[in-house]
This record gives C-alpha cells, structure tokens and sequence, in this order.
C-alpha cells in the first residue's frame, strides 16, 4: 500500500496542528504556573517584610534605655565608690552580683547566670613589681615581629 502524496500532506498538517496546538497548551499551562509561583513569592516576601519589621521594632525597644536602668546604676555607682582600702580584701556581696545578673540580662535579653565574680585593683596598682615584671615578659615574648 503506497502513500499518495495528499495522505503524505494530510498527516504532515495533522501533525503540524497537533504540535502547535501542544505548544499553546504547555505554554498557557506554564504562564499559570507562574503566575501562582509569583504570587507565592509575594505572598512569602510580604510575610518576611513584616516579620523584619517586627525585629526592628523589637530591636529599637530594646535599644532604648528603660526608666529603671538610672536607678541600677546609680545604686552600682554607690557599691562601687566605696574607698579603695576597703576593696582590698573584701568579697563580692550577693546584692552586687544581682545587680550585675540583672544587667547583663537586660543587655541582653535572656537570663544569665554569673558563676564567678571577683573585684580586681585599678590598673596602675600593681600588687607584686615581680608579678607585674612576669607578666611583662611573658606578653612580650608573644610579638609577633620577634619571631622567626
């Protein structure tokens, strides 16, 4: 059985109509697809803007001093304006480390636990000029420059 050449015609055209009309289809299905993508996009993309501004609010009202830090500092002003002979052998009193915990916690907005706290001399008294000579060697056996 031949082919005449109108049957070849015919099912060229059949075949031709049936690939464009599979290109509009798939073409009109994808354009939905994303169209409904990008709304989800939107969608998500309005959900994060909103949360981001919820942080920066959060943020800017935790940056704000509150009405009771002045009153947690002056009380930590007075415990520290103590005379220094006094300091030397004295221990950290329990109200000043939750003067401390609470602050800490303030800053940083969780609860804190303090483990150790100890008072140390101001920086120009030095308790032992060997102590203080020690330190000074073992600090500057550490530039960098110095090794080879």
């Amino acid at each position: 059985m031949a082919l005449s050449l109108a049957d070849f015609v015919v099912m060229i055209v059949l075949v031709g109509i049936g690939c464009a009309l599979s290109y509009v289809g798939l073409w009109l299905t994808l354009r939905q697809l994303l169209a409904e993508r990008q709304q989800a996009t939107e969608r998500q993309l309005s959900a994060l803007a909103g949360a981001l501004r919820a942080l920066e609010a959060k943020m800017a009202e935790l940056s704000q001093p509150s009405a009771a830090a002045p009153a947690v500092e002056t009380e930590a002003a007075l415990a520290v304006a103590k005379p220094l002979a006094d300091r030397k052998d004295e221990e950290v009193t329990p109200e000043t480390l939750v003067m401390i915990a609470a602050a800490v916690t303030a800053y940083l907005g969780k609860k804190v636990r303090i483990r150790s706290a100890k008072l140390l001399l101001p920086p120009g008294q030095v308790v032992n000029p060997w102590v203080q000579r020690g330190r000074t060697l073992v600090q500057s056996s550490h530039h960098p420059r110095l090794r080879h």
